[in-house]
């Protein structure tokens, strides 16, 4: 059983990684954006909400965001481990989880921080495109789809998210600088948190993740 947290600013490629880990630890990847997205495709109120903060380069609420997790790690799937991609990202969320956790009598097993210059960060999100059929993650330098403007996979439209674009990227940048880099100190404090070098391929990354976990990801 492994309990893992993914963290890292916007554009260092948790996502990405928090979808091969998951599946190759055979456990679930949990992604407070990827929530909030299918209800807002719902129409939920907590979709709506949800969506005015994201567009603006903010964080979603901690009340709104705590509540969703903490029912999420309850489902059936969650028994033998996850991995948390874009939770906490205040302090206050982390003291929140830690609670969860207490309760359940488990704990974090680590805290995996992605670290990418910050120079670098604006042109990885600013380049990001996702499918508006299958969600599908494509980027028009470092992962370009086989037919431009189009999903490889199921030839959806490829469209650039509105928290994608450069004036916001940059906002979301200093919010994360402003209230999520302090959970560095936090979990390092904990002894829980391992840096990964995340300037490099893809496929190094992995590996680099494989050999801090002491697991075979291959």
């Amino acid at each position: 059983m492994m309990r893992l947290l993914l963290m890292g600013p916007p554009g260092a490629g948790k996502g990405t990684q928090a979808e091969v880990l998951a599946k190759k630890l055979g456990i679930p990847h949990i992604s407070t954006g990827d929530i909030f997205r299918k209800a807002l495709k719902e129409g939920t109120p907590l979709g709506r909400k949800a969506k005015e903060y994201m567009d603006a380069g903010q964080l979603v609420p901690d009340q709104v965001t705590v509540g969703i997790v903490e029912e999420r790690l309850k489902e059936d799937d969650c028994q033998k481990g996850w991995l948390l991609d874009g939770f906490p990202r205040t302090v206050p969320q982390a003291e929140a989880l830690k609670e969860i956790l207490l309760r359940e009598g488990s704990s974090l097993d680590a805290v995996l921080n992605i670290e990418v210059p910050a120079e670098k960060l604006i042109k990885r999100i600013t380049g990001r495109r996702v499918c508006r059929n299958c969600g599908a993650l494509y980027h028009v330098l470092y992962n370009p789809p086989p037919d431009h403007g189009f999903c490889g996979q199921c030839n959806g439209e490829l469209y650039q998210r509105g928290d994608d674009r450069e004036d916001t990227a940059s906002s979301r940048l200093a919010v994360y600088e402003a209230q999520t880099a302090p959970l560095i100190s936090y979990y390092n404090a904990l002894g829980l948190l391992l840096p990964v070098n995340g300037d490099q391929p893809i496929e190094d990354v992995l590996a680099e993740i494989s050999l801090i976990l002491g697991r075979d990801l291959k």
